[in-house]
């Protein structure tokens, strides 16, 4: 199973961009936004068994609006 089919991502919670759920050197997960760079932290993994567990982590960080936003007055 893909990572990406099993992971669902809703809109920026900024600008209601579509987020863009990557993955960082292989061994971390973020969620950034493709409309205003909005993103998550990045969630670090250590052993291919906590690669999806990371990934989903991520995403559910961007699903409940935990992003850091670049934009003024942040």
């Amino acid at each position: 199973m893909d990572i990406y089919d099993e992971i669902e991502l809703q809109d920026c919670p900024y600008c209601r961009g579509a987020g863009l759920l990557e993955e960082e050197g292989g061994w971390c997960w973020y969620v950034t936004c493709m409309d205003c760079g909005s993103q998550t932290a990045p969630i670090a993994y250590r052993t291919p068994e906590a690669r999806l567990q990371a990934a989903r982590d991520a995403a559910h960080l961007w699903n409940i609006g935990k992003v850091i936003s670049s934009s003024v007055g942040d």
